[in-house]
């Protein structure tokens, strides 16, 4: 039975790993975020989480360290490589800030959360999000700058923007997510 593969994406603390594991638990899909993805990948399991360790970061799915924003670069293009054969099956949820540099053949749908910034940045700053870092992912959700991205990156048709403000907007996306999944279900097996 083909499973559709489904992408959430959006700023830094909209929803998308809540949203993700919900859904891949709803839906019997498998869920992959990306950034935990990269961390096992190069750390053997072990790197804590936003491991700060230059070295670490050295690993599979890393190509450096951004020292401005205290954060391993991901490698895209491995990224792309260690995946490839799980998204071909089909069946997945993807979790991830970025959206521009996975294939377009890969998706079925796309989902961009959108927060309010008075939500976002109290959710930034309690992650320890401070500085330029914080102001930039703020920037971001301002200018709608990952939703811009989906826009650009797959056909407009499948790329939908979801709010992500409280736990009555993850429960209506849900919903709203599951009837998709079971209509594409239906039209595709």
């Amino acid at each position: 039975m083909r499973r559709p593969n489904v992408l959430i994406t959006g700023t830094p603390g909209v929803g998308k790993t809540t949203l993700g594991k919900e859904l891949a638990s709803r839906a019997g899909l498998s869920y992959i975020n990306v950034g935990d993805l990269a961390k096992e990948d190069s750390c053997g399991g072990s790197a804590p989480p936003n491991c700060p360790d230059p070295v670490c970061a050295a690993g599979e799915l890393y190509e450096g360290f951004d020292e401005e924003y205290d954060c391993p670069i991901l490698d895209e293009d491995r990224v792309i490589d260690e995946l490839e054969d799980r998204m071909r099956e089909g069946g997945v949820v993807v979790d991830y800030h970025g959206c521009d540099f996975f294939p377009e053949r890969w998706f079925h749908i796309v989902f961009v959360l959108r927060t309010d910034n008075s939500f976002l940045y109290d959710r930034l700053e309690s992650r320890g999000y401070t500085g330029k870092k914080l102001q930039d992912n703020i920037q971001c959700e301002i200018f709608q700058t990952l939703y811009e991205e989906a826009m650009e990156s797959y056909k407009k048709e499948i790329v939908h923007q979801l709010p992500s403000n409280t736990p009555e907007d993850l429960e209506r996306n849900l919903d709203q997510i599951m009837q998709w999944i079971e209509q594409w279900m239906k039209d595709n097996n």
